[in-house]
């Protein structure tokens, strides 16, 4: 049976352009709701912050929006504050 993939592991699984687009189009947002996630399965509470922070504040959705495009360039996967 094959292992059942997390929502951030769907998300990291997407091809480098398409997380590009998706970070220029709606970067703030998908860089919060992902440190949610990633909070709910790792358990650490500064990602959990750092989503919250992200996702419901303008100069945290900001901050978010062009770091998360930053590592998504350079990574290939959002690390800052991602646990």
């Amino acid at each position: 049976m094959a292992k059942k993939q997390t929502l951030t592991e769907m998300y990291e699984a997407l091809p480098r352009l398409a997380k590009i687009v998706l970070q220029v189009l709606f970067g703030g947002i998908i860089g919060g709701i992902y440190r949610i996630l990633r909070f709910a399965e790792k358990g650490n509470a500064v990602t959990l912050v750092a989503g919250l922070l992200a996702t419901f504040t303008g100069i945290g959705n900001a901050v978010a929006w062009i770091v998360d495009l930053y590592t998504e360039v350079v990574n290939d996967r959002i690390t800052v504050l991602a646990d």
